[in-house]
């Protein structure tokens, strides 16, 4: 069965006209869980690649699995003032104003070749962040890499235009 029929859809979430796509139904799932993952790192293996960097806080349950079949370290981006050392942040914008991300100054050194994750990519605004994050600290975004992408959205296409590779395990139209 295929990643996508494990994902549930819930209409008019959080907003009115919202088609909430609800990865949990597909992270319950040992199949469909062990098929994300695996699908993932299948992609990556001959790559190379030095962590797994994922954006809070879903990107941290596909991303940390990732990371470990794949024999890399993990570095979590986490909304402001999570992280307990020194950190760098950035900020982006939310529909209804901003938010800020931030990372550990000592994450990734410069060089490192990094592989972002995210559950989702809608209008790329975190994503763009993030990529941002990990170029400031000297490092190379090998691949956004996503379990759904919502290109009607435009966040694969934005992402796209700042010169980054984009792959996603299935798409939905529509919001």
């Amino acid at each position: 069965m295929p990643i996508k029929s494990r994902i549930r859809t819930i209409p008019h979430y959080p907003h009115e006209g919202i088609m909430f796509r609800d990865i949990t139904t597909l992270l319950k799932d040992p199949i469909g869980l062990r098929a994300t993952v695996k699908e993932i790192t299948s992609r990556y293996q001959s790559l190379k690649i030095d962590k797994v960097v994922g954006i809070e806080s879903r990107g941290f349950i596909i991303g940390a699995p990732v990371a470990y079949e794949l024999n890399l370290g993990f570095i979590p981006i986490r909304k402001k003032g999570k992280l307990p050392a020194a950190t760098v942040g950035r900020d982006y914008q939310l529909e209804y104003g901003s938010d800020r991300i931030e990372i550990h100054t000592d994450a990734i050194q410069p060089g490192e070749r990094v592989l972002l994750v995210d559950d989702l990519i809608a209008t790329g605004g975190t994503a763009e962040a993030a990529a941002g994050l990990v170029q400031e600290m000297g490092g190379l975004v090998v691949e956004c890499c996503f379990v759904i992408d919502l290109p009607d959205v435009g966040g694969r296409a934005r992402l796209e235009r700042l010169g980054l590779n984009v792959f996603s395990l299935c798409e939905f139209s529509g919001n």
